[in-house]
């Protein structure tokens, strides 16, 4: 758990048990009837919906563990890669997000968040 002032753009949170990153914040002045807010635009990491989270700057969210790796890919079925983890050599299927192209001995990049895998970058 982290406090919200302490966050930026680009980093990771957890809402709803969905992990997003955040695209925008902005945080309000305090006033004279209580402290600052924070408003904080977020997209969820694999289900791609946009959120707005509008909290006091003090107050704790939750921050998934997120692990940056490079895999390699194998194959391609449809929207489906199968990828093969650069270190550990592990092979898994993992979704082509809309308008990605991927081709067959590719490196990419991945996230693992808490077991669940997605592409990043383009």
């Amino acid at each position: 758990m982290v406090e919200i002032r302490t966050l930026k753009k680009g980093n990771y949170i957890k809402i709803d048990g969905e992990p997003c990153k955040i695209i925008n914040m902005s945080k309000g002045k305090t006033s004279k009837h209580g402290e600052a807010k924070a408003k904080v635009e977020i997209v969820g990491i694999f289900d791609r919906k946009k959120r707005m989270l509008a909290k006091p700057v003090s107050a704790n969210v939750e921050v998934p563990m997120i692990l940056k790796k490079k895999g390699q890919v194998v194959t391609i079925r449809g929207n489906t890669a199968q990828l093969m983890d650069l270190e550990t050599y592990e092979m898994f299927d993992i979704e082509i997000t809309e308008g990605r192209e991927l081709k067959e001995g590719e490196e990419v990049a991945y996230i693992n968040v808490e077991g669940k895998k997605t592409l990043v970058g383009k």
